[in-house]
């Protein structure tokens, strides 16, 4: 029994890390307000080295519409505007001398449908990963069975890996709905 625990450990460890890639990549994803998770993919050059926006100014959400950047060196500015225009964002920085203001403009109805669609990629992704975990470790069982494992726990292992795999998708089409809620509420 030890031999099917580890294949199932493994097998879990890859859907967990399935489920947390999700999260993260739908937390990039715009939804219509401010949130500093945007910026997290920007690299500013500082002094040479490409650095996050967050590791050289420090970045705040004034009000849901707008994320507020003030560098902490003023020669800064030019590179963190110059890095946020290039980026795939799309957002036109506003720069007073003092902070710099992003504006996050209200989702288009198509633009949210997009954005729904990319999540939906996304979370896709994230169970074909899962089902991958799933098939990889089943031939593992039943390779296991030539190696002497008895077939009742194969099945058995077969089993608890099916209800491993049923909760890990449960938890992604949760994210993925509550992400495209979140885009498609206006």
């Amino acid at each position: 029994m030890p031999e099917v625990k580890t294949f199932l450990a493994s097998a879990e460890e890859r859907m967990e890390e399935a489920v947390m890639y999700l999260e993260e990549a739908l937390s990039h994803i715009r939804a219509g307000k401010a949130n500093i998770k945007l910026l997290d993919g920007i690299r500013v050059n500082n002094y040479g080295a490409l650095v996050p926006i967050n590791q050289c100014a420090a970045v705040t959400t004034p009000d849901a519409r707008t994320i507020a950047i003030k560098p902490w060196d003023k020669s800064l500015f030019k590179a963190i505007e110059k890095a946020i225009i290039d980026s795939p964002l799309g957002i036109m920085p506003e720069n007073n001398g003092e902070i710099i203001r992003i504006g996050i403009p209200p989702l288009t109805e198509e633009r949210r449908k997009q954005l729904a669609k990319q999540c939906g990629q996304e979370a896709e992704q994230a169970k074909v990963s899962i089902r991958n975990a799933r098939r990889d470790t089943i031939e593992k069982l039943k390779k296991a069975i030539k190696d002497g494992l008895s077939e009742d726990m194969e099945k058995d292992g077969e089993a608890d890996l099916q209800k491993m795999h049923d909760k890990y998708i449960k938890q992604i089409e949760a994210l993925f709905d509550a992400k495209e809620k979140e885009i498609m509420t206006v």
